[in-house]
Parts: C-alpha cells; sequence; structure tokens
C-alpha cells in the first residue's frame, strides 16, 4: 500500500536505508550530505535498526571501512558529497576493481574552488571513470526509488559493481517535496537479502582482496570490470522492471518527455529536467516540437540507445553541470556528441554549461535556449567554442551575446 508524506531528498534516502536495513555504515559528514548519517545513526540509537554505524575520521576512512566490510559479506552503504567523495579517490577505484556492491548516496556538490557548497556535478563527474555505477534523480520522489533499487544492481552476480545514487545538493536533498513510500515488508521483499558468494569470513575458502596484480594478470581483471559494467545495463532495467510491478513507477536508463517527435531537443540530468519539464509543455502548447531527454544513468553510459532516441532530432542541447577544462565543453556533452556521431545523426549540437555551484535555471531561460536550437537548425547562429547560460556580465552568455 502506498504511503504519500512529505520530505527532503536526504530524509528520502536515510528512509530508503531504514527499510534496507543495511549490515554497516561507516561515515563522515560532510555539508549537503550530513543529515543522511545523522538521520540513520537517530534510528539506530532509537532501535528501529540494527544497522552498525561507524564513526570514522575522515570520508577516506569512511569509503575504506565500507570496502572492509563488504568484503567480509556484509551489506555497506555510505554518504558523501563533494571534498568528501575527492577525498575518497583513491579507495572509490580500489572498491570498483575489488567489485564490491557498495551502495553510496552522493549528494552532488561543487568542488573547491572557490568554496562553495552548492549543487554542481563535478564531484561525480570527475569520479566518471572511476568504474561506479552512476544514476542520477530529478527529485526527491526519484532519490528513494533509486535507492531502493541499488542493492539488487549492485549485487547481481553478473554485475558485482559499487554504485551512487546522486541528486543535486540542496535543491532536492533539503527542499520538502511530495514523495510516496512504499510498506517496508514490501520493500525488504524486493531488496531481499545478500548472499555474498565470495568472501573474506567464509571459513571453507581462502581469498585475497586487492592483491598486487602484475602485468600478464591484470589486464584481464580490467577487461572483466569492463564487461560488469556493460552487462549492468540489463541488470537495471531488469531490476526497474521488478520495481515497476511492486510501484507501478516506471524507470529506464533516460527518460524521453515528450520526445518521440520532436525536432529541437535538451538532454540533461539532474533536478533541472522539471525545469525543463516546463519549458517543453509551455513550447508545446505553442506547437513547437521541442522535447527533453533526461538521462538516469550516466554509468554504464547508454550512448546507443541515446543516439536512437535522438536521431531524428534537427538540433540538440547537450546541458553540463561540470566543466571539465578541456575546452569543448563538458563531460555529458562529450559522450552524448560522441553517442550521435556513432548513430550517424545529422543533428547540429550544442554543449551549455549551466547551474554551476547551484546558479537558478529558470524556465524562460530553457525556453530560450530552444529558440537557439532552432536558429542553430536554420543556419542562422554558431557557436565556435562552448556557450554558458546565465553568466552574470552576458558577455559570453548563451542568450546575451
Amino acid at each position: 500500500m502506498p504511503i504519500k508524506t512529505r520530505m527532503s531528498g536526504n530524509e528520502a534516502v536515510a528512509h530508503a536505508i531504514k527499510q534496507i536495513n543495511p549490515d554497516v555504515m561507516p561515515a563522515f559528514p560532510i555539508t549537503p550530505s550530513t543529515e543522511i548519517p545523522q538521520f540513520v545513526a537517530s534510528m539506530i540509537a532509537n532501535g528501529e535498526i540494527d544497522t552498525e554505524f561507524i564513526p570514522v575520521e575522515s570520508e577516506h576512512s569512511a569509503m575504506s571501512a565500507a570496502m572492509g566490510a563488504s568484503a567480509a559479506g556484509a551489506r555497506a552503504v555510505t554518504a558523501t558529497s563533494s571534498c568528501g567523495m575527492a577525498l575518497m579517490w583513491e579507495v572509490l577505484y580500489v572498491a570498483a576493481s575489488s567489485r564490491l556492491p557498495i551502495v553510496m548516496a552522493l549528494v552532488n556538490r561543487g568542488l573547491t574552488g572557490p568554496l562553495n557548497i552548492n549543487a554542481e556535478h563535478s564531484d561525480s563527474m570527475g569520479a566518471r571513470d572511476s568504474g561506479w555505477i552512476q544514476i542520477y534523480a530529478e527529485n526527491n520522489q526519484e532519490v528513494y526509488d533509486n535507492f531502493l533499487q541499488a542493492h539488487r544492481i549492485a549485487e547481481h552476480k553478473d554485475v558485482r559493481l559499487p554504485v551512487m545514487i546522486c541528486q543535486d545538493g540542496f535543491i532536492t536533498s533539503h527542499a520538502v517535496q511530495n514523495i510516496t513510500l512504499w510498506e517496508d515488508q514490501a520493500i525488504r521483499d524486493f531488496v531481499g537479502e545478500y548472499q555474498p558468494e565470495h568472501y573474506l569470513l567464509r571459513e571453507d575458502e581462502a581469498m585475497a582482496v586487492g592483491p598486487y596484480a602484475l602485468s600478464p594478470y591484470c589486464m584481464e581483471a580490467k577487461k572483466a570490470q569492463a564487461e560488469a559494467m556493460k552487462r549492468a545495463k540489463q541488470v537495471i532495467l531488469d531490476v526497474a522492471d521488478g520495481f515497476e510491478k511492486i510501484t507501478g513507477r516506471h524507470y529506464g536508463l533516460f527518460e524521453e518527455y515528450r520526445l518521440e517527435d520532436a525536432e529541437y531537443a535538451v538532454v540533461a540530468m539532474g533536478s533541472v529536467c522539471g525545469t525543463v519539464k516546463d519549458a517543453v509543455d509551455a513550447m508545446r502548447e505553442q506547437g513547437r516540437k521541442v522535447g527533453l531527454l533526461k538521462l538516469r544513468v550516466f554509468r554504464p553510459f547508454p550512448g546507443r540507445e541515446i543516439g536512437a532516441a535522438l536521431r531524428h532530432c534537427k538540433a540538440i542541447a547537450i546541458m553540463d553541470r561540470s566543466e571539465s577544462y578541456s575546452s569543448q565543453g563538458g563531460p555529458l556533452g562529450a559522450e552524448v556528441t560522441a553517442a550521435l556521431y556513432r548513430a550517424k545523426a545529422s543533428a547540429e549540437t550544442v554543449n551549455i554549461m549551466y547551474g554551476l555551484s547551484g546558479r537558478d535555471v529558470r524556465v524562460e531561460e530553457i525556453r530560450g535556449i530552444f529558440e537557439e536550437l532552432e536558429k542553430l537548425a536554420a543556419g542562422e547562429v554558431s557557436y565556435p567554442e562552448y556557450p554558458y547560460l546565465g553568466l552574470r556580465d552576458g558577455t559570453e552568455d548563451l542568450l546575451n551575446r
């Protein structure tokens, strides 16, 4: 039976953790994810769950403890943001290459500098090649739903990879929204008990975790890890199908919002997608053929599927909330453009930098982007470099050129 209530995104993650009741949660506080371990610690103190909470001295230690627990056969979770994730950098790679199915709640926040505590995807995008599965949420409902699916994905025998569930700092993490929860027993039945095949505390099997691998062996391990990431696409879809059966909520690798006959499309992920949908609805009422591809799963990257979904468009804006300093745009722009090239799509594209360090994005600005796409397809404008959206001085702003 669905339960309708109101929660912030951080509360939604904590409630999901309560329902899953993992074995171990090591964590170190950092804004804007601090509330998640705070809520979970209170639940443990109140006897609501029997998770072992490990207070550590740093985020590096938090991930190290999660790795140790997972390697020993426990179901482990943690939460972090921004510089906290950066401090985990070394062990993020170790967790993935050791094939440990840890689940992490990542509340996206810009990396320093200058020092800023607001939403940006530079933290997760910096770790895009670490071997972690990455799933993004538009709103608090999706944060909750994604976290409930994460363990099923991570622990699947064809995957065995860690998963980070991403949400935009403050925009969803602290904003209270209407949300539908599901009954505890239904969720526990869906997630199931963790049944590891190989683990350090198994008495009848000797094993090593994270051993040194010489050249004759290491490349094969990396290939096996890469194949697991490829297989994760189908597992993500299968888990989503099972989730839909108990909740009625549908999830895929991405959402196609009024995209079927769209001539002009925006590609984005995270909370900005709600703003884009409002702009799409308003312009559709005027007879404009516009749409949105909302990317949910960034790793594994569904390039072939994205290319097929956008192949019919005349012009596409790819929106990045992370500057890669490549002089070519952002990481989402690079990967979507490559996917379109492989699909032999003829659409004109522009990669747009937006919302850095929490800069607000308005419906009017998204409508302006669609209008620019119409001009781009008609050959009336060109973009020698990737534009920014909403610069204060407007000198190089997309809509104030």
